[in-house]
């Protein structure tokens, strides 16, 4: 068998303190898992089951990049995220079991067209333009379990140019990650390799070209993203 064109490299991410790296299969985000972030987009906090959306695995982009302003928006946001790195998969994985199934934790921005996001919520479309583009998926090193332990509670904040703008707590999840694992897996097989983006704090805003934007988790560290000129 041959392929008709060379296959495309599997996007990954650095592991912390190897010269490893992380291949990366899917990356899932759960939307609204913080209640105040919920209330600012105009939503309703209580327990509902969680939704998710994805973003492709190559748009991955990595700590100290330049990211250029993407187009067809006009309001870039970010959103300051723990990413949970599955490293072995399963299928109605039961909550008690979870975490059994989580390679590591990195520190996420999900990089957000937030004007074709709304959009797409008036007219009851998909997200996908909004958070699927290219370079949308900014994350950091992972941390291996074995190093960091499991993350339940800690700092979750986001700066902009040195001004703090996110200042959350891991504690304040709606959906635990062990929760959200196994929901997930019911409604699909997760797989070494997966990432899931675990929602973002209060405080979403704009970034301009020039945006210095630093998101930083209690026992991971700083992840920095620079935003370019627009494409």
């Amino acid at each position: 068998m041959a392929f008709v064109f060379p296959p495309m490299e599997t996007p990954s991410i650095p592991v912390a303190g190897s010269d490893d790296r992380f291949p990366v299969r899917r990356i899932f985000c759960v939307g609204r898992n913080y209640a105040a972030h919920a209330r600012e987009m105009g939503k309703d906090p209580d327990r509902e089951p969680p939704f998710f959306f994805t973003k492709p695995a190559d748009a991955v982009a990595g700590d100290g990049e330049i990211i250029a302003y993407p187009p067809l928006t006009e309001n870039l946001h970010y959103e300051a995220e723990l990413v949970v790195a599955i490293g072995t998969g399963g299928r109605d994985i039961p909550e008690a079991e979870a975490l059994s199934h989580v390679w590591g934790y990195a520190v996420g921005n999900d990089l957000t067209r937030r004007d074709l996001q709304a959009v797409a919520k008036d007219m009851g479309r998909p997200w996908d333009w909004a958070k699927g583009f290219d370079r949308s998926a900014v994350i950091g090193a992972v941390h291996p379990v074995a190093g960091v332990g499991h993350l339940s509670e800690g700092a979750i904040r986001l700066a902009v140019n040195g001004t703090l703008r996110q200042d959350g707590n891991l504690n304040e999840l709606i959906w635990s990650i062990p929760e959200v694992i196994s929901i997930l897996s019911g409604s699909v097989a997760l797989a070494p390799g997966d990432l899931i983006m675990t929602g973002t704090p209060a405080g979403v805003g704009a970034l301009v070209p020039g945006d210095l934007c630093e998101v930083t988790i209690e026992g991971l560290g700083t992840l920095a993203t620079t935003i370019g000129p627009r494409l």
